[in-house]
């Protein structure tokens, strides 16, 4: 888990605070680096479930990137799941697995989308602009 306190509080309201839940660290990284140059505030990545939940309790982010499949015993359908419920907190899954039987699983979160690895830079960013206005 990567917390970055220093980027948590920049005093300028446009900037979303965005968590990531990936367990592979290239794409997690590629994910951080992405945003961080459009000015998006990452406050932390993460590569559990488990911790994401306790993460957004303590931090409260705007999105949340999460992967579907994930080290440790919770997945990122079930973390999500807690997460919506608990803090009403917006997830954008980041996944592989695109099957018809991993779709339906994950719907059931009401997730404000899906972005497909390995990612397109546009694509993300429509995908983030979207949940904005639909949260």
């Amino acid at each position: 888990m990567v917390l970055r306190k220093n980027q948590l509080s920049s005093g300028n309201l446009s900037m979303s605070k965005i968590l990531i839940v990936e367990d592979e660290k290239i794409i997690a990284e590629d994910l951080r680096l992405t945003l961080s140059a459009l000015g998006h505030n990452i406050i932390g990545i993460t590569t559990t479930g488990e911790s994401a939940i306790k993460i957004a309790r303590i931090f409260h982010p705007d999105i949340i990137l999460m992967d579907i499949m994930l080290d440790g015993e919770v997945d990122g359908v079930q973390a999500a799941e807690q997460i919506r419920v608990d803090y009403n907190i917006p997830v954008i899954y980041v996944t592989a697995y695109s099957d018809e039987k991993t779709r339906k699983k994950a719907a059931k979160t009401n997730p404000l989308g899906y972005i497909n690895k390995p990612f397109d830079e546009r694509e993300l960013l429509d995908i983030i602009g979207k949940a904005y206005i639909k949260h």
